[in-house]
């Protein structure tokens, strides 16, 4: 071959891919939180990511990564969700129900990962077989949930009784998880005391009111405002020796006695799944929204110290994370 013939041929090759590369779509996909963004290197964040690298998708690549968190400021989550419509994302993956909702307005297709509640008694869709609008995603029963936790608490503290719930009153599939978790408790014959909250001051109040008539343990209900303030609650309930049980391992990491709840990693992994699916021409309306099917116990040992309570053998032996020191 002459030189002339293979300095054409090379150069050719060379322009046919930098067209490919001009014309090689790059998904983009946006994610909303409650507080802090979603990073890449968080557990959330790179379960998702993993997720999506099985399906072929690779950061920088053929996929990019919108990032919005509400820092616990709903009020600004029209202007976060409208952010994302203005850098044309193609699905939204949100973690909690005033995300969801907020992301729905859009008319974009969203992927609800996490904490989103009940999502038909909501209204966010029609049924979980058939969500039949842009919303689809990871749900949960949360009345199983509750009687699980109840059940766990009793496990660690036989003489409880009385339980005060901590909840977000202006967060609706919160509320509503609260009310699942009251009636598990009343079919236990656990007395509920109900300590709702819509700003940081109002803990204050509950923890007034639970001074005044105290609890046999605490439960709360997982949202931006309790995350961001579930120090308070560990510094109320160590000072007082009240056991209490939380939703997710992330309180327990931060020093919470114990909690029960779906992994996070499976479901993020799976709302890379779906997400996939959507990418490819699937609608959220056609796509059931799926049920957990990883769940992690985790005990701090550190904390039932400092509150002087022996965790049973037996219910040690069945933790996914026991933090020690």
């Amino acid at each position: 071959m002459k030189r002339r013939q293979f300095i054409t041929i090379v150069s050719a090759a060379f322009a046919g891919r930098r067209a490919f590369a001009q014309t090689a779509r790059v998904y983009r996909v946006g994610t909303l939180s409650p507080v802090a963004p979603i990073t890449d290197d968080s557990e959330r964040g790179s379960a998702f990511l993993r997720g999506m690298s099985e399906r072929g998708y690779s950061l920088g690549q053929n996929l990019a990564i919108e990032r919005r968190g509400a820092m616990a400021r709903l009020g600004d989550l029209p202007r976060l969700a409208q952010e994302l419509v203005e850098a044309k994302v193609d699905v939204i993956i949100t973690a909690g129900y005033p995300m969801t909702l907020a992301a729905k307005a859009t008319g974009i297709p969203v992927v609800a990962a996490a904490g989103v509640g009940d999502p038909v008694a909501t209204g966010l869709v029609q049924s979980l077989a058939r969500p039949g609008g842009t919303v689809t995603g990871i749900s949960d029963n949360a009345i199983e949930l509750s009687t699980k936790r109840l059940g766990l608490l009793k496990e660690i503290a036989p003489r409880l009784r009385r339980i005060a719930m901590l909840w977000n009153q202006d967060d609706l599939g919160m509320t509503l998880r609260y009310k699942a978790s009251a009636e598990a408790a009343e079919r236990l014959g656990v007395t509920v005391q109900a300590l709702g909250v819509r700003e940081p001051d109002d803990f204050e109040a509950a923890f007034a009111a639970m001074t005044r008539e105290m609890p046999d343990g605490i439960l709360m209900v997982a949202d931006a405002l309790t995350v961001l303030n579930r120090k308070r609650v560990f510094d109320f309930a160590a000072a007082h020796r009240l056991p209490a049980i939380y939703e997710s391992q992330l309180f327990v990491r931060d020093g919470g006695l114990m909690s029960y709840g779906a992994d996070d990693r499976e479901s993020f992994t799976r709302a890379a799944a779906l997400t996939d699916h959507i990418l490819k021409g699937a609608s959220p309306a056609d796509l059931p929204f799926e049920q957990p099917t990883r769940y992690n116990l985790a005990i701090n040992l550190r904390t039932a110290k400092v509150i002087r309570l022996e965790v049973p053998v037996m219910l040690l032996a069945r933790a996914d994370e026991v933090i020690e020191s």
